[in-house]
């Protein structure tokens, strides 16, 4: 689709006049209408702002001209799975799970590379092939290339240890030592609890990147133990199967 026909369907998307558009953005209602007649396209600063008012890339406004991909784990990107910076706006070159508000999750490639094999490997692809593709390609990424300007000296492995003493302090019964934090995405780990008064409620934002992990209980087979934690609180609850059955079991408040 070309960049005039995705601005025009983005704009009576969102329910708004060229007018209101141009208030939004700073320039003419002539201006929004040069761009939805093909005349002219957005300059840089113009197409920042629009990307963060309907929520998708530039490439997307764009009409997709690039194939983008991940610069530290590879994946390959689409709007809804792009990484935030710390003032909101899109990062095109990162997922939500290798950037969140303007923090890098990863420090160690190794680790990584642990967490996307089980992602890759399938009835053509082996766990061995998956870890040798992925320490042959993420190397070359520039996330990796440039870790020593890019990587934060490793504060936020500090604060994820951290995390990691606090939740085994908990003393959880039946939950297994925690050793790693992992970048999850609200989106997919936000289940549903049945709280004693009856209410249905969820806790985490869909949009948001936090750490977490799964643990297998030591006690009860087929239940797992799901931890998720920010700066702001720590969740712990159980579940069977394909998320089945949740019941929360703490949410503290650091």
């Amino acid at each position: 689709m070309e960049t005039k026909s995705i601005l025009y369907n983005l704009r009576t998307k969102n329910g708004l006049s060229q007018d209101e558009l141009a208030e939004k953005v700073f320039v003419t209602r002539q201006a929004v209408s040069r761009w939805e007649n093909g005349e002219t396209v957005p300059n840089t600063e113009t197409l920042k702002q629009l990307s963060k008012l309907y929520n998708v890339s530039i490439n997307t406004l764009l009409g997709l001209p690039h194939k983008l991909i991940c610069q530290c784990c590879g994946m390959p990107l689409e709007d809804e799975i792009m990484g935030r910076n710390e003032d909101g706006s899109i990062n095109e070159d990162y997922c939500k799970w290798c950037y969140a508000d303007g923090t890098y999750t990863y420090s160690n490639l190794d680790d990584l590379i642990e967490v996307c094999i089980p992602h890759m490997v399938n009835a053509d692809f082996t766990e061995e092939q998956a870890r040798e593709y992925l320490k042959m390609t993420l190397p070359n990424l520039d996330y990796w290339k440039r870790y020593d300007e890019l990587g934060d000296g490793g504060k936020f492995e500090e604060f994820k240890q951290k995390l990691i003493n606090e939740i085994n302090e908990l003393h959880i019964d039946g939950m297994p030592k925690l050793t790693k934090l992992n970048a999850l995405v609200g989106k997919y780990v936000n289940l549903e609890y049945r709280l004693p008064s009856g209410l249905n409620v969820k806790f985490l934002d869909d949009q948001v990147t936090y750490l977490g992990n799964q643990l297998e209980s030591e006690i009860v087979d087929g239940l797992c133990f799901g931890v998720i934690a920010n700066m702001d609180f720590i969740l712990i609850c159980t579940y069977e199967e394909e998320g089945k059955n949740p019941e929360l079991i703490m949410y503290k408040k650091r």
